[in-house]
């Protein structure tokens, strides 16, 4: 039998984190961008993300339909992602007049600093690989 004990969640990094300059726009008392303080999240909670951005649409004869918003899942997903600033703070949401983490992001953030946040978040877990190398990596 081979050793796979590699594979035991203790021997495991779980969880993946990292400084991020969103925005130069963010400065520090020393006129420094502030750093966004990044992690990754378990497929488990990425299920969830998901889940929470199912809509239901209305289609013909009434019945409704399960629609994924992926304009949705991408903000839950950053918002699940990012640790510091807390995107949860009611001070913080006040700031902005907003109520909830995704609009909270969506008003602080200009719209390439959302997407540059978004490919980071995104690529910490996991979906930045070219799909060709992974598919030449399995045939090998």
């Amino acid at each position: 039998m081979s050793d796979f004990s590699m594979f035991f969640a203790e021997n495991a990094a779980m969880e993946v984190t990292e400084d991020f300059v969103v925005s130069d726009r963010f400065k520090d008392k020393e006129g420094k961008p502030v750093a966004w303080k990044l992690r990754s999240i378990t497929e488990e909670k990425n299920t969830e993300i998901r889940k929470a951005a199912m809509k239901k649409v209305k289609g013909k004869g009434g019945v409704y339909t399960p629609e994924f918003d992926a304009n949705e899942y991408v903000a839950k997903l950053a918002t699940n992602c990012v640790v510091f600033p807390d995107l949860k703070d009611a001070e913080l949401q006040k700031s902005y007049g907003a109520v909830g983490a995704e609009i909270l992001l969506r008003k602080m953030l200009l719209p390439g600093e959302f997407g540059a946040l978004t490919e980071r978040v995104q690529a910490m877990n996991g979906y930045d690989q070219d799909i060709n190398r992974v598919v030449e990596d399995v045939k090998n």
